[in-house]
């Protein structure tokens, strides 16, 4: 059997989606995955076993830049690549956009959610099967539910596995780390400067070294406004690949996040992990899975989040004693 999953982006959305696959991989004879993707988030297809091809396209920048010829051509290729018969087309984006650019040129049953379930729910007009799946379920759950009901199997009752973590064993370090993945793109969702420096003096205190990333000018100003504090015991990583940064995250004891695609890709590889929310509902799309603890502040606003409360909570998946 064929199967075109049609998960563009963001990066938490394509995590909560390897689950699904994974269930339908272990219970399918013969299923073969193609995934039509954001070019950006490609490389953790590559990590699944249950992925035959990846096809990755650029919508966004299409997008943006609709009045460029070269955008109308790039996408032309893509619609041409889209051609090819699949047995299952499974839309798990659920948004109009999609379904309009993508999901119409291609070929095969086309399944969905259904109007009262998915995201955008004139998106479902373009499904031949639409699908119910109830609303305040998590969303890795949610996907689940789509692609039973697409493929035809029922749901296992454990807990979805990401199966990408067999590809970054835990490694030993001679001086234990954790990350903080302090960056996100919404302003109301970061915390203050002066909660991560007070963390930060806690875990230096408790004999960890911190590892800050960073990508973007504004986030490098912030690690490095953080590493003067904290001279020696901050180490600023250089601008990494997702391949790169599952790497670090493997070697951290712990992570401490907000809420951020990065966090996401922690929860897949099962690194203990403390992601912190203010406005986000994190029961509906928050991590999921083992060895993570979901803080969300109780006036939905991020700086009511005290550093102790936090670091409290990070003694529990770890057992450390904070002196």
């Amino acid at each position: 059997m064929k199967v075109l999953i049609i998960k563009i982006s963001s990066m938490g959305d394509i995590i909560h989606t390897l689950p699904a696959v994974t269930d339908a991989s272990n219970i399918v004879p013969n299923i073969l995955f193609d995934w039509i993707v954001e070019e950006t988030f490609s490389d953790i297809l590559r990590w699944h076993p249950g992925i035959h091809q990846i096809i990755p396209i650029n919508l966004r920048f299409w997008i943006k830049k609709w009045y460029k010829l070269s955008s109308w051509k790039k996408y032309r290729e893509c619609c041409i690549q889209l051609k090819k018969k699949y047995d299952v087309i499974i839309d798990a984006q659920g948004l109009l956009k999609t379904s309009l650019l993508v999901t119409c040129m291609t070929c095969g049953k086309k399944h969905g959610m259904d109007y009262m379930s998915v995201r955008e729910p004139m998106s479902s007009l373009f499904y031949h099967e639409r699908h119910y799946s109830n609303k305040n379920q998590h969303a890795v759950e949610r996907i689940r539910q789509l692609f039973s009901l697409s493929l035809k199997y029922p749901i296992p009752s454990y807990i979805g596995k990401y199966n990408i973590e067999h590809l970054f064993p835990p490694q030993k370090h001679h001086t234990p780390y954790l990350i903080f993945f302090h960056s996100t793109t919404k302003f109301e969702k970061l915390w203050t400067e002066l909660n991560w420096s007070i963390i930060a003096q806690y875990a230096i205190n408790a004999g960890y070294c911190i590892k800050l990333p960073f990508w973007t000018k504004s986030e490098e100003l912030r690690t490095n406004r953080l590493a003067r504090l904290h001279c020696n015991q901050i180490i600023i990583l250089p601008k990494l690949t997702l391949q790169e940064i599952a790497i670090q995250i493997s070697g951290a004891t712990a992570v401490i996040s907000v809420d951020t695609g990065l966090s996401h890709l922690t929860a897949a590889l099962g690194c203990p992990n403390i992601t912190l929310y203010g406005p986000t509902n994190p029961k509906l799309i928050g991590t999921y899975g083992q060895n993570q603890i979901v803080l969300r502040s109780s006036t939905k606003k991020m700086q009511h989040l005290t550093p102790i409360h936090v670091w409290k909570s990070l003694q529990k998946i770890l057992n450390l004693k904070y002196i």
